[in-house]
């Protein structure tokens, strides 16, 4: 095992009271040799897989009903309007933030304090989004649909609590880049998987009668009930198992980051340890995430450790050693919380700010977005409005008419697009430019795609309308689109999340920061869909089929200007009563 002086190297200390590493300058002399920042060299990829998956299920239910939502919403009255059903759409989609921005900022709380947790606040939203989805595929009518979507937001507050495990369990700058990529990268795997899955399972007795209607297989005489009944349930109860596999992978594999309650019992880590033991062979971590280090020069110290499977020191330690899971743990150092109103400095808001903006846009177009390609083709024969005139540039109205499965494929095309982004191009690109240059040259880019979006609707089709559009120039169109607003989106999302990381003020309120930043996202995302749902349906009625996607590139303008006034902070500008600043370090006065 470990000397002291090696002990010292491997297991950074940590000053009482701020739970930043202090590190020496022998450390930051090495550290300037170490090579490149791969994906293989982050630290506890154990904990990262777990987070992700848990992330994973959740755009899997989110982007899944953008395949059918258009469709769901007209089975419930057939005699609405495109009009009105794009703004029903809107609200469906503002549900879910609306009631996050309510709550996510008491989850955030929840999860500083030291009777909730990280992990449970995970495990609540998980659950809390599994029943949500159940209830939102049987619904019967659209009252029924808002209330299970606002009961999974209320429930969720995942997003900052993630953010904040990320940023407990990946201490150094140098790999943040890559670390907070994984939210956002798992983000577009959901969005590849999950429109397709909602478009193919989304009517099944419709879609595959021979499988689940009248005298087939599966459906007997009479067909499959229940899906005749409520033909887009069957898609929510596939998302529901995909979080309900998630919550049991939290639950038992997941550690708690928070520093305080990491020292109290966790059962069901316990059996995940128990259950890796007897799967893997090999002895597993211990109940806290803990290596013992021994303090002495044993000849068992010359034996290999394996560093992937410790935990990232969060504790504070009050005399600066490692801590020894062999030995019973010492009571833990009580937290020192920054009041809520020394939150708010400049830096805070105006990256709130920013953060917001996008988020509105972001989350409006992914809103319009199926709704632009549910919406009918403009038909020349039965014109709306009547006496529609089509003319360039301004005065076209239509959408792309596409059906659920097509809808998937589209969906997806953006989720490929970014995953690939994210993975060869942003790493590179983000460690050159710096996280807030990349931002800000990244938020430029949204107003361009916002700008020729609605010009889809009149590329030549291979179709005559009121047929689906269909032919190359239509699917070019729309890789084009998606290849700007994803390109843009790689930059921007994984950034934002950098920034409100590191402008949090001091490190005892990190839960709180990504709470509040969950709650700004929540509102815009909220405002964004509704707003963008009715002008979409007003240009519908007057023939401006761009009203809505050009006031959003308005709104991406002002997200670019305030972006010039946001500067990266280190995550701990204010300090509290006993807390000094020496160089580059925050240390505690005994």
């Amino acid at each position: 095992m470990a000397s002291g002086d090696v002990r010292h190297r491997l297991a950074p200390i940590v000053e009482a009271g701020t739970g930043l590493p202090h590190i020496d300058e022998d450390e930051g002399a090495g550290a300037a040799k170490e090579k490149p920042v791969t994906w293989s060299s982050l630290p506890r990829k154990d904990q990262l897989l777990i987070l992700t998956l848990a992330r994973l299920s959740e755009p899997l239910t989110q982007t899944s009903l953008g395949a059918y939502i258009y469709y769901q919403l007209k089975s419930f009255d057939t005699s609405l309007p495109d009009s009105t059903i794009a703004y029903q759409a809107g609200i469906i989609q503002a549900a879910f933030p609306a009631s996050q921005f309510l709550t996510a900022m008491l989850w955030g709380r929840f999860a500083d304090s030291e009777w909730g947790g990280r992990k449970r606040v995970l495990l609540i939203g998980l659950l809390g989004t599994m029943f949500s989805v159940i209830g939102f595929g049987f619904s019967t009518n659209f009252a029924a649909a808002v209330v299970f979507r606002c009961l999974g937001g209320a429930l969720n507050g995942n997003i900052g609590v993630m953010r904040t495990m990320i940023a407990e369990i990946i201490k150094e700058k140098k790999f943040q880049s890559r670390a907070f990529l994984i939210l956002p990268m798992t983000f577009n795997i959901g969005v590849i998987i999950g429109p397709v899955l909602g478009g193919l399972l989304a009517d099944p007795v419709g879609s595959y009668p021979s499988v689940f209607g009248p005298k087939s297989f599966f459906g007997g005489k009479d067909g499959v009930q229940w899906m005749m009944k409520h033909p887009y349930a069957l898609p929510n109860l596939m998302s529901a198992t995909f979080l309900l596999a998630s919550a049991t992978g939290v639950i038992f594999f997941l550690e708690e980051t928070d520093e305080i309650l990491r020292h109290k019992a966790d059962y069901g880590l316990r059996i995940g340890n128990w259950l890796k033991r007897v799967l893997c062979g090999r002895r597993a971590t211990s109940d806290h995430g803990y290596a013992a280090i021994p303090l002495d020069d044993s000849p068992d110290s010359a034996r290999s450790t394996d560093l992937e499977l410790q935990s990232t020191p969060t504790s504070a330690n009050p005399h600066g050693s490692a801590i020894d899971s062999d030995k019973p743990f010492l009571a833990p150092i009580r937290r020192r919380k920054l009041p809520f109103r020394r939150i708010w400095t400049r830096n805070v808001i105006v990256t709130l700010i920013c953060h917001g903006l996008l988020a509105m846009h972001v989350g409006t177009f992914n809103s319009l977005w199926f709704i632009f390609l549910s919406t009918p083709r403009f038909d020349p024969a039965h014109p709306v409005p009547p006496k529609s005139p089509q003319t360039f540039p301004i005065h076209f109205t239509g959408g792309l008419a596409l059906p659920p499965a097509r809808i998937g494929i589209a969906l997806a095309i953006l989720g490929f697009i970014g995953i690939t982004l994210q993975l060869l191009l942003y790493p590179r690109l983000s460690a050159r430019l710096g996280t807030a240059l990349s931002y800000r040259l990244s938020l430029a880019i949204f107003p361009i795609t916002y700008a020729l979006a609605p010009y889809l609707s009149i590329l030549p089709s291979s179709t005559k309308s009121p047929l689906p559009a269909a032919g190359i120039v239509v699917w070019m169109g729309i890789v084009v689109v998606l290849f700007i607003q994803v390109f843009a989106r790689t930059f921007a999302l994984p950034a934002t999340t950098i920034l409100v990381n590191n402008c949090c003020p001091h490190p005892s309120v990190l839960g709180t920061m990504h709470g509040i930043g969950q709650s700004v996202s929540s509102a815009t995302r909220t405002i964004g869909p509704i707003m963008g749902g009715f002008l979409f349906g007003r240009g519908l009625q007057i023939g401006i089929v761009g009203l809505a996607w050009w006031s959003l590139g308005c709104v991406a303008v002002v997200g670019w200007f305030a972006s010039n006034f946001v500067r990266e902070g280190d995550g701990h500008e204010v300090l509290m009563e006993g807390e000094v600043r020496e160089g580059e370090e925050v240390q505690t006065r005994r």
